[in-house]
């Protein structure tokens, strides 16, 4: 028969579990709240950027949460609320979607331009990356070579020489519709590169079509994003944008300059996971997500460890 005492006893030792646990939970909440908090927008590459930076800096001993799937100016208006204390955000966007500002910048220029702005609002933009996220024609690989065509005056000469001499066999490209449309996109584009275009060689589809379109033989070069997956994993080759028409969208950390502040050394270690990105490395990641189906953080860790980052 259990006594009084033993009873009492029994509860001391649940409640001192139970209290125990509770402070434990406690602690955790806070220290959560007291972490860093990163936002990403709402796609692949924005998901592999948060969860290698998620990685590197718990291994680097931060306190580290994420929020993800965010339309581009929600994730910026969170950040400038305080809401986030770190993004990945792209050079080009700042300029064109915040700042509204459409002038032709060297990426040096449109990374020192973004800087200043954003300094008088508490956001301190890192080292930019290599990354730079923007547009391009792209050609299947095999096709660039024959063609002798590495850069976009390249492509121009071919298509102007083709269309010249038999109209009937003009060459096609691949666009996405807003593109076509945008005051900032295809017209411009053709004044500087001198790229005349009956209505025929414009063909419009989903972005994502371009690339299948491209691959298939559809259309000899089509608007792509460098660093997409399907660039890499469909052989595809990225012409040079010679006359420099498309904006720089250099990936770059940005964060509150109060949390720099609150927590050292968060600079040099942002700084660190920055310099081992570039096209390339994001490319082959973005394909082994959408093309190999592998989990994201399985392929964040796999990067972080070939660097020997974590």
């Amino acid at each position: 028969m259990t006594t009084f005492p033993s009873l009492c006893s029994t509860f001391r030792r649940h409640a001192g579990r139970l209290l125990a646990a509770a402070m434990l939970a406690i602690a955790g909440t806070q220290a959560v709240a007291a972490g860093l908090v990163i936002g990403s927008k709402n796609f692949t590459e924005q998901q592999l950027l948060s969860e290698l930076t998620a990685q590197y800096l718990g291994h680097k001993g931060f306190q580290v949460s994420q929020k993800g799937d965010l339309a581009t100016v929600i994730m910026r208006g969170a950040l400038e609320s305080r809401q986030l204390d770190l993004v990945w955000d792209y050079t080009g966007t700042a300029l064109i979607v915040y700042n509204k500002i459409n002038e032709r910048m060297t990426p040096e220029q449109a990374y020192d331009t973004v800087r200043r702005i954003d300094a008088d609002k508490g956001l301190t933009w890192l080292n930019a990356s290599a990354l730079n996220n923007t547009y391009a024609f792209a050609m299947q690989r095999q096709r660039a070579e024959r063609e002798g065509i590495r850069t976009l005056s390249d492509l121009v000469a071919k298509m102007n020489a083709v269309a010249l001499a038999d109209p009937s066999a003009a060459w096609h490209l691949g666009l996405d519709m807003e593109f076509a449309g945008r005051p900032d996109g295809l017209k411009p584009l053709q004044a500087l590169y001198k790229l005349p275009l009956t209505r025929p060689q414009i063909r419009q589809m989903d972005p994502g079509l371009v690339y299948t379109a491209i691959r298939d033989g559809f259309v000899p070069a089509g608007l792509v994003y460098t660093t997409d997956g399907r660039v890499k994993g469909f052989d595809m080759v990225v012409l040079e944008d010679d006359l420099g028409f498309f904006p720089s969208y250099a990936a770059t950390p940005v964060v509150r300059a109060e949390v720099l502040a609150q927590h050292p050394g968060l600079a040099d270690a942002l700084n660190a996971l920055s310099a081992a990105l570039d096209n390339e490395a994001m490319s082959t990641m973005n394909a082994r997500v959408d093309i190999e189906h592998l989990p994201v953080r399985t392929v964040a860790a796999d990067f972080l460890r070939q660097r020997g980052l974590i």
